[in-house]
């Protein structure tokens, strides 16, 4: 499928480009433009889903555009295809598809390739691991001497693995380079992601001085403090010929990335690894390329990198430039969202210097309309695209649709609950209770600063009773939706015997898994109470889950649009995982509670104050007004 091509240009977007021209040193008065292509799509193929892109540029032009083609599912591990298709016209169109590396039941994934712009060879760096049970990945190596038509079979390269790195290997994904400055001048250099002994984790720099005929361990290194949990990698080369390496971090610093700099050619770092804070976005893989250099006789120096920028979410996947070599990043404000919908990795070519569009580049990247990985797109632009303005996000929720209301209990505030879907009143734990018909009822509260929990503790807790034994019954879903979303829900697994939870903030997620669904018709208390450290789940009275809390607020990314709380339904559309049973006395609260405070709530119903952020006691429903 090919996208309509979008051109811009106003008076706006002139006066935005004149502008531009001042602050980074851009001397094209192009017309703005870009250009969307999907490139694979899921379920076609052969191939059930697509991850992990990587694209270079050919030396006869063409663009190469890898992926992981996984058989059967979206699975990490799996029968999974390392894939490849091909563009002779910079990206606009794109040709049929072809295995490069075929997984035969096993994991072929994780691409960095490289071309080597003194021979053209393009060398492709890959991880293979069993596709079921366990065992460890391997990396392997594949050279193309004809710009990708055909491969030599793939090269296990235990030299650039270690023993006690048993725990996890992955190189890049993404593209890898080849140095143009310095002494090191015509160097190969890829980088991987290793866990297992000490450090652990790290990132392994690898290089080569043959044409990538071999290679040789070079600077190796993880956080520079425990704090710093170095992950996914990528590579540019500044300037003065330093590497300067980009990851994601996973560990409990301030932000989602840090850096290194490596000014021998990737023999070493020159400091362990430190946080970039201002480059915020989810826990998830961003990719860099270099858009223009000064010694290479453009207009100035700009370094573009590509990730998701709403920090709660992996979606608006947005380019922020660097004009000081890495030193500092534009803010996704002053960048440029290529999409407002869901993105996740992503990998950035530069395509070339048009003498009329300017500095042309594009990004190849996993997104989708309703879900991430339904497709990877590519979209080529130039750099007066990169310089428009980006508008309001879309995602903003609209004021909610009138309807029947159920008072808000609690002393300080007043929120509105909407009753939708025609849930009615019925016996509760105390008093009256909300039946939901497990079609379409559910109970909508816009979110508001009263309901925003944010990075503090909380306490939400209600009564509920049913007996399905069926199905996925959604208790309650707090602000968004999605992989790596910051949101908090609850749902019970009948079929399954169990209840699941998570608690996600964008940088880290508690998982939990309950066992038993409590479908057995009988009310049954649940509270989920979480402090700085810890997140735990009681069911009348017993804790039944303990694990870590995650770093990071709950609305983390509100400003692209959050969305309300939601019981008896998913939040990202009505009518999936509905509750079929009766929900009674549903409370949240800005602190966590004691086990006295929770034991008295549970027993005898008692109206605790202090932080009460919502109370839905369910005995009256307001007709709509």
């Amino acid at each position: 499928m090919i996208r309509q091509r979008r051109r811009l240009l106003s008076t706006v977007v002139i006066a935005a480009m004149a502008a531009a021209l001042l602050t980074t040193g851009t001397a094209y008065a192009a017309e703005p433009y870009h250009e969307e292509t999907a490139v694979f799509t899921a379920n076609t193929e052969g191939h059930f889903c697509y991850r992990i892109p990587a694209i270079v540029k050919a030396a006869n032009g063409d663009l190469l555009a890898f992926a992981e083609g996984r058989v059967d599912n979206c699975n990490d591990r799996g029968n999974i295809d390392l894939v490849l298709k091909r563009s002779h016209d910079g990206g606009r169109t794109w040709g049929p598809l072809q295995i490069v590396s075929r997984g035969n039941g096993d994991t072929h994934g994780n691409p960095m390739p490289v071309v080597d712009e003194r021979t053209g060879r393009v060398v492709l760096f890959t991880t293979h691991n069993p596709g079921t049970g366990t065992g460890g990945r391997v990396p392997y190596l594949q050279v193309s001497d004809d710009n990708g038509a055909t491969w030599t079979a793939p090269r296990e390269m235990t030299e650039l693995l270690r023993p006690e790195w048993t725990s996890w290997y992955a190189t890049g994904p993404g593209h890898a380079i080849q140095l143009t400055r310095g002494p090191h001048a015509g160097r190969l250099v890829i980088s991987a992601n290793h866990e297992g002994g000490t450090p652990s984790p790290g990132i392994l720099l690898a290089y080569s001085d043959d044409d990538g005929n071999t290679w040789q361990m070079g600077a190796d290194g993880g956080g520079a403090t425990p704090d710093i949990a170095v992950n996914e990698s990528s590579l540019v080369e500044l300037t003065d010929g330093r590497i300067y390496v980009n990851v994601r971090e996973g560990g409990t610093a301030l932000g989602t990335r840090a850096y290194a700099i490596s000014s021998d050619g990737g023999e070493s770092y020159d400091a362990p690894f430190q946080m970039v804070p201002e480059l915020t976005m989810p826990v998830v893989q961003g990719s860099m390329v270099r858009l223009d250099a000064t010694d290479q006789g453009d207009a100035g120096n700009r370094i573009l990198f590509a990730g998701p920028a709403n920090p709660g979410k992996r979606e608006a996947l947005t380019i922020r430039s660097s004009f000081d070599e890495a030193q500092s990043w534009q803010t996704w404000q002053q960048g440029k969202v290529i999409s407002w919908g869901p993105g996740g990795y992503s990998d950035l070519v530069k395509i070339g210097n048009d003498p009329v569009e300017g500095p042309v580049a594009g990004v190849l990247y996993e997104g989708g309309t309703v879900a991430l990985y339904e497709v990877i797109e590519f979209v080529r632009f130039n750099e007066a695209y990169l310089d428009t303005p980006n508008g309001t996000p879309p995602n903003l929720p609209p004021p909610p649709a009138p309807g029947p209301t159920t008072p808000d209990a609690s002393p300080r505030y007043d929120n509105t609950a909407y009753v939708r879907g025609g849930a009615t009143l019925t016996d509760g734990r105390f008093g009256d209770g909300l039946a939901f018909d497990g079609v379409d009822d559910r109970v909508e509260v816009p979110y508001n600063s009263d309901v925003d929990l944010g990075d503090g503790d909380f306490t939400i807790m209600t009564w509920f009773r049913y007996s399905a034994t069926t199905g996925q019954h959604t208790l309650w879903w707090f602000y968004q939706w999605g992989t790596g979303a910051a949101q908090i829900w609850l749902r019970a697994y009948p079929v399954n015997n169990r209840i699941q939870a998570v608690v996600g903030t964008g940088q880290g997620d508690a998982n939990i898994t309950i066992q038993g669904a409590y479908n057995d018709g009988l009310w049954h208390h649940v509270a989920m109470r979480r402090t700085a450290t810890r997140v735990q789940v009681l069911i009348d009275g017993a804790t039944v889950a303990d694990v870590a809390a995650p770093r990071g607020s709950v609305t983390t990314g509100k400003e692209f649009g959050i969305q309300s709380i939601i019981l008896g339904q998913r939040i990202d559309q009505t009518n999936v995982d509905p509750f079929h049973g009766t929900l009674d006395e549903f409370r949240v609260y800005g602190r966590a509670l004691s086990d006295e405070e929770l034991r008295e709530i549970r027993q005898h119903n008692v109206p605790i104050a202090g932080q009460l952020r919502l109370r839905l006691p369910f005995t009256t429903i307001k007709p709509q007004q």
